[in-house]
């Protein structure tokens, strides 16, 4: 819920009073590793963990109002086409890794049976015991503790014995299912009662189905079947698609897999292709509902109320924490500040490329401020931060979420330079640097920016992973030394030169040298 609310107010508001609407913010990778680490040091040393992040966004929301006082939004004229592929990289590892990670998780919690024999069939059996008459059943009557005359009363266990009995008898416990077993005391016996039918392979079904579906449904625009519009259309909403196909293959399987519990006119073309994502999911939660499978499920609160009943939607600034933790927490503050200044300036960026062909001027230093303000009523009111970036299966989000990922590295230079090292010169494709920059250059300079996003993942995975935002800072400092390394004329195909006021005068020296040559060949002629 805190992220439907956040996610609503955030964007609502800098779509209104930012100075680059097209910005869509959202809790990135980066940061959400940084919450988790300032959650794991907060639970360790016995600190709250919402007052503590409290004051680290307070903190945090003062330093972005300095930064946009000084001016310091400068700075992005470093950040160069090096800083913004390692960044962009990253985050896009960072889902695939992620989506992976689950999908291999679920094989864990639902092995499969690897020991199963067909010989042997007539020895897996589970059986439903019932308990001694004497134990306590919480399902029968007379059994639960409760209220009673405004006391807490205790569970009679000696007036219902004989009910315990009878209600005992009275059951057909070899008739219970699982569930029923389970809440009226009963126990499991047999080789077959751990096992989970089908859900590890469903999931993956589910997972990799959603995965493909999306993919190709979303190249579909590009096909030469159907009329233009209807492949548009299909391209648009092949998200939409893929989830309902594999929430239908889902349900028509029955098994239990992990859930997700979610209480005009147009261009069809353009509609499918930017609904591709969505289509996707509908189609296999729809798949996923038609077989039926008890696959997992992502939970989603229908009720507008905090996450966990112990909050409300305000943090109280005081009282759980010493006093010199307040102070404390401009420390790790900064650290987040440097993130959130690095994730919004080098999406803004992004988003600003000429290429874009944009009208409307950039507004960096407004976007800033909108963020600070923003970060400071998201941690007053237990928000996740926000920066520039129904019933359905758990997998079937994991593989949209690995599409999101493999997604977002098509249209990185980065990661087209790096195929090429997987290929012969005769099949490289015609990129505009390969004519103009040796291969072997071009290979040194993305072993460099792999060694650097090698070092990030490293880092990230690691204890001193509270420093991560200063090594994404490092990457612009790791470019300025390219320029002892790479000539400028390489870096202007393969990357972007970085403006020094220095270069600038030498080649308006140079100029006017040339200019005075040519007036003076011109006199004498």
């Amino acid at each position: 819920m805190e992220s439907f609310l956040g996610t609503a107010m955030a964007g609502s508001m800098f779509c209104l009073f930012a100075g680059q609407p097209l910005i869509i913010l959202s809790s990135t990778g980066p940061i959400l590793i940084f919450e988790k680490l300032l959650f794991d040091f907060s639970k360790g040393n016995g600190i709250d963990y919402m007052e503590f992040r409290l004051w680290i966004g307070l903190h945090s929301a003062l330093q972005c109002l300095i930064l946009v006082a000084t001016d310091a939004s400068f700075i992005i004229k470093y950040i160069t086409r090096f800083t913004e592929e390692g960044f962009s990289t990253l985050i896009s590892f960072i889902f695939i890794y992620d989506a992976i990670k689950k999908m291999i998780g679920a094989f864990k919690y639902y092995p499969i049976n690897s020991d199963f024999k067909p010989d042997y069939v007539t020895m897996y059996k589970c059986e439903c015991v019932a308990p001694d008459p004497g134990e306590f059943i919480p399902g029968l009557p007379g059994q639960e503790p409760g209220w009673e005359g405004g006391s807490w009363m205790a569970p009679n266990t000696t007036n219902v014995s004989l009910s315990n009995a009878i209600n005992l008898t009275a059951l057909d416990w070899t008739q219970l299912s699982k569930k029923e077993c389970l809440k009226y005391g009963g126990s499991l016996v047999g080789k077959s009662c751990k096992f989970v039918p089908d859900l590890a392979l469903m999931s993956f079904i589910l997972f990799f189905g959603t995965y493909s579906m999306t993919l190709t449904l979303k190249k579909f625009k590009f096909s030469r079947y159907f009329p233009t519009k209807v492949r548009a259309f299909i391209a648009d909403f092949s998200n939409v698609f893929s989830i309902l196909i594999f929430c239908g293959v889902d349900a028509c399987f029955g098994l239990d897999t992990p859930k997700l519990h979610i209480p005009s006119i147009i261009k069809l073309r353009k509609l499918i292709s930017d609904f591709s994502i969505f289509m996707s999911i509908l189609m296999f939660v729809g798949l996923d509902v038609l077989f039926g499978l008890n696959t997992p499920k992502l939970q989603v609160p229908t009720d507008f109320k905090p996450t966990r009943v112990d909050r409300g939607w305000f943090v109280f600034p005081f009282g759980k924490n010493p006093w010199w933790v307040y102070l404390a927490s401009a420390l790790p503050a900064l650290l987040v500040t440097i993130l959130i200044f690095m994730d919004q300036q080098i999406t803004a960026v992004i988003v600003n490329r000429k290429e874009h062909k944009l009208r409307k001027a950039a507004g960096y230093h407004l976007d800033l401020f909108w963020v600070g303000i923003l970060m400071a009523v998201c941690s007053f009111m237990g928000l996740p931060w926000y920066v520039a970036a129904t019933y359905i299966p758990m997998p079937v989000l994991y593989g949209v979420f690995l599409y999101m990922g493999v997604a977002s590295l098509n249209g990185i230079q980065f990661w087209d330079r790096c195929k090429l090292f997987l290929m012969p010169a005769k099949h490289q494709p015609d990129y505009v640097f390969l004519r103009h920059v040796p291969l072997r250059r071009i290979h040194l300079f993305t072993l460099v920016q792999i060694v650097c996003l090698a070092v990030l993942w490293i880092l990230k995975s690691t204890v001193a992973a509270i420093i991560f935002p200063v090594m994404i800072l490092a990457l612009i400092l790791v470019r300025r030394l390219l320029d002892f390394v790479f000539s400028q004329h390489d870096l202007a195909w393969i990357d972007n030169i970085i403006p020094e006021k220095e270069k600038k005068k030498e080649d308006d020296k140079k100029k006017k040298k040339k200019g005075n040559k040519g007036d003076s060949s011109s006199d004498e002629e």
